[in-house]
């Protein structure tokens, strides 16, 4: 009769990744995009001017406002961004400053995420099968190999890439939800720590503009404990209870339990499951993996603790209608789950993974070089030409450190690709490397040689630079019902007053903007002039109508 657990591994399976590596590719996830850039469109941009005008004292830290239309978005995180933004006035970029905290967020959560899988695979139910004349893992040994493959699932998830970049108040709350799934993996091991972890992330995840996650994942993470075979685990149930109330009535107080349900219609599942394939990449394979072969396990900690935390985000994002970003809250706990798989992959598997991994971003990187070249050099003259159409008027300019760090990137992945297919052949982690490696490696590639396209694609630099040229400077203008990315947009980087509420055309503000599609340009309304049409570089159907007030 086999064994109800699937884990078979060796000592040398479970070598663990030397920790100079380690360090080196956490960096190159995290850090490049730091400096060098904007904030780019939507919630990036409307984060930044929320927490710039909280800095510079032109909004109340209470009931913010953009363009005086009130700020329905979480407090807590804004507050975060502006007082770093206070703390390195005179000396640092706002948009440097506002984005270090959320770069340190990154850097925890990612220790977390190896520190949950750690403490997860302790447990007995988790550890290998002994082997009868012994050379099975040692446990710590064990623990820590698949610690590092909970490290490397999280890195190579595509979903991560962009959206743990930003300065947004969802990565307050990705923080405060792998915080919340160490409090319950640490729970037999790490008591005190544990309960101040779940003391601390449920009210935080809650003060981020998550009350109902906050709440959904306190019940059950509740009902896991409470079922627990470890009286230590059980023992945090009433923590997790206080945690809770203080979570719901934390929400209530800042004003944070806005209702965003949008039930999807049968007609949006077909794209929020094209969402999920891609977002959840690669780790939702491995966690289907890990759910078939530990099936007899499933109400053990090591399962159904990180189960939990994904079928909460799962639930959220269809709730939502497929919000991305309620997605990424689940995607710790699905790297945790997709560590478990690593134990019980045949070899055949193993390759396939690291064959598409190493074809698919050679290919990639590849791609990114020969754009870079073309702008750089003229040659091939096809990509720069499709840039020129694409994004008219930028000009690409050469930075040799950008350059440099770019090569360097590009050495270290030939070395990976040469590490992984020539040794260390047993370790548990072996079929996540190229993956992660991937990922970090495009990531840099993005961000060092493709930085100024991307910057002048997505920032609204450009724009309000074009606009500058028909606004005169310190004007008063007046843009009902404009989005609040443009909003922020143009009191940070044009320094105008805007007025966006619904009867601002009724201001005394001498300018105003429209959005419009319409070609050609609607006439103005009354007691109005027109000045101009501008547009984005890179947009094509949507343009700006700026208007004068008539004397």
């Amino acid at each position: 009769m086999s064994s109800p657990n699937p884990a078979l591994v060796t000592q040398r399976g479970a070598r663990r990744l030397p920790r100079f590596a380690l360090w080196l590719l956490c960096a190159a996830y995290v850090l490049p995009g730091l400096v060098g850039r904007d904030p780019w469109r939507s919630a990036d941009v409307s984060a930044f001017g929320l927490m710039v005008a909280m800095a510079e004292g032109r909004t109340p830290w209470w009931a913010p406002t953009l363009g005086g239309v009130p700020a329905d978005t979480a407090l807590l995180p804004h507050w975060l961004g502006a007082v770093f933004i206070m703390a390195g006035q005179g000396w640092l970029d706002p948009a440097l400053a506002a984005r270090v905290p959320f770069a340190l967020l990154l850097g925890l959560t990612l220790a977390l995420v190896w520190y949950c899988t750690y403490q997860l695979a302790r447990t007995e139910a988790a550890q290998p099968v002994a082997f009868a004349f012994g050379g099975e893992a040692d446990p710590v040994a064990y623990a820590r190999a698949m610690a590092d493959g909970g490290l490397l699932a999280l890195m190579a998830t595509l979903g991560l890439l962009q959206l743990g970049h930003e300065t947004t108040p969802e990565l307050v709350q990705l923080f405060a939800a792998t915080l919340f799934l160490y409090g319950l993996a640490a729970a037999p091991f790490r008591t005190w720590r544990a309960r101040l972890a779940v003391l601390m992330a449920l009210p935080l995840l809650a003060a981020s503009g998550a009350p109902a996650m906050a709440l959904a994942a306190g019940l059950g993470g509740f009902i896991v404990c409470t079922f627990s075979r470890q009286a230590q685990t059980r023992a945090i149930t009433t923590w997790l209870a206080l945690a809770t109330l203080i979570a719901a009535l934390l929400g209530w107080s800042l004003g944070a339990w806005a209702w965003r349900f949008a039930e999807p219609a049968v007609s949006d599942l077909p794209r929020i499951a094209r969402q999920w394939l891609w977002f959840m990449w690669p780790a939702w394979p491995l966690a289907l993996w890990t759910l078939w072969r530990w099936r007899r396990q499933l109400s053990y900690r090591h399962i159904s603790v990180p189960l939990v935390l994904v079928l909460v985000a799962l639930g959220a994002n269809l709730a939502m209608a497929g919000s991305d970003r309620a997605l990424m809250l689940g995607l710790p706990a699905l790297a945790v789950l997709a560590a478990f798989a690593l134990p019980t992959l045949k070899r055949s598997a193993s390759a396939a993974v690291d064959w598409f991994s190493m074809f698919f971003f050679t290919l990639a990187a590849l791609t990114i070089w020969v754009i870079y070249l073309s702008l750089q050099t003229g040659w091939p003259a096809k990509p720069a030409a499709n840039v020129a159409r694409l994004a008219p008027g930028f000009d690409a300019p050469f930075s040799a450190l950008a350059l440099l760090l770019a090569v360097a990137g590009t050495l270290a992945w030939v070395a990976v690709v040469r590490w992984r297919t020539g040794r260390h052949r047993e370790a548990l982690w072996k079929s996540l490397v190229l993956p992660a490696g991937g990922v970090a490696l495009c990531w840099l590639l993005l961000m060092t040689l493709w930085l100024p396209l991307l910057d002048y694609a997505r920032s609204a630099r450009p724009f309000v630079t074009r606009l500058a040229t028909h606004v005169p400077a310190d004007a008063c203008i007046a843009a009902p019902g404009i989005a609040p990315a443009t909003v922020a947009a143009l009191e940070h980087f044009g320094r105008w007053t805007v007025d966006a509420r619904p009867g601002a055309a009724d201001s005394s503000c001498a300018y105003r903007l429209r959005v419009l599609r319409l070609r050609p340009s609607p006439p103005p309304p009354e007691g109005w002039d027109w000045v101009a049409d501008v547009n984005r570089p890179t947009e094509r159907d949507e343009y700006t109508q700026v208007l004068r007030r008539r004397p």
